[in-house]
């Protein structure tokens, strides 16, 4: 049952429609560092990996994610950080390829063609490796063993540079989940600047400020030409017009309301 789990599990991700952040080809020039990091020590670098893919709880840890057989049943909840090491040193492969499943299957990110065509090398390459060394162990041939084991050197390089780069597309896949990239939705706000009184402006708080504003063609106010000429603007230039009761005298009001006005 659980073989026939796994295959349908390979089959779904063949669908998935998200991508990795960065490929193969170019995840030592996303982080070189952690590249070298990964190549060097390579072991470590799965295990922190790991830990950081459970989001540092390591009371979710499985074996192998629970990709293989042994998964579940190698003791994980009484020590998982020792059963962890023990991944990573015993069975470093498995490990690496369990956290790329285990990312995969939480992030919809679907492996490449590319991708793809590199991880097939690196195994087939070992695979050849593998059978040159039975074949120069069977025959006892000098030239033959010399060959199987520069194969079998190749085939340790490009294996140990391929998961090096393995382990740099899901760090920086885990930089990405974590928004280490650009700033972040909840940053700290930049400082304010108090205004004063005897600026003509308050300082411009995280904008630049504005070139040209208003935009050209946007009309002034006031406009200019108001008010219009010839308009009495004072008592002096004969407003309010002659004739108007300013103060009226208070007879004037001394009949309201009217008299046919119920009260």
């Amino acid at each position: 049952m659980a073989p026939k789990y796994d295959m349908e599990k390979m089959e779904l991700r063949k669908n998935l429609r998200n991508v990795w952040h960065t490929d193969l080809t170019h995840s030592i020039q996303s982080d070189t560092p952690y590249c070298c990091f990964a190549l060097w020590c390579g072991p470590c670098a799965s295990y922190l990996l790991r830990k950081r893919a459970l989001y540092n709880d390591m009371s979710r840890y499985i074996c192998c994610a629970g990709y293989m057989p042994c998964s579940g049943r190698c003791g994980e909840s009484k020590c998982p950080q020792f059963c962890l090491a023990t991944e990573v040193f015993c069975c470093f492969g498995n490990s690496v390829a369990s956290t790329r499943f285990l990312l995969q299957d939480e992030f919809q990110i679907q492996t490449t063609q590319c991708d793809n065509c590199i991880i097939g090398f690196m195994f087939c390459l070992s695979q050849v490796a593998c059978i040159f060394s039975i074949v120069a162990c069977i025959v006892g041939i000098d030239e033959l063993s010399e060959a199987s084991q520069l194969l079998t050197c190749l085939a340790d390089i490009v294996y140990c540079t391929v998961c090096a780069c393995m382990q740099t597309q899901h760090k920086v896949e885990m930089d990405k989940r974590d928004g280490k990239f650009g700033p972040q939705p909840m940053a700290v706000p930049p400082p304010q600047q108090m205004s004063r009184f005897d600026q003509a402006a308050p300082p411009s708080i995280g904008y630049p400020p504005q070139q040209g504003y208003p935009p050209s063609g946007y009309p002034q106010y006031p406009p200019q030409g108001y008010p219009p000429s010839g308009y009495p603007q004072h008592p002096s230039q004969g407003y309010p017009p002659s004739g108007y009761l300013q103060n009226p005298p208070p007879s004037a009001y001394s009949q309201y309301p009217p008299a046919a006005y119920p009260k």
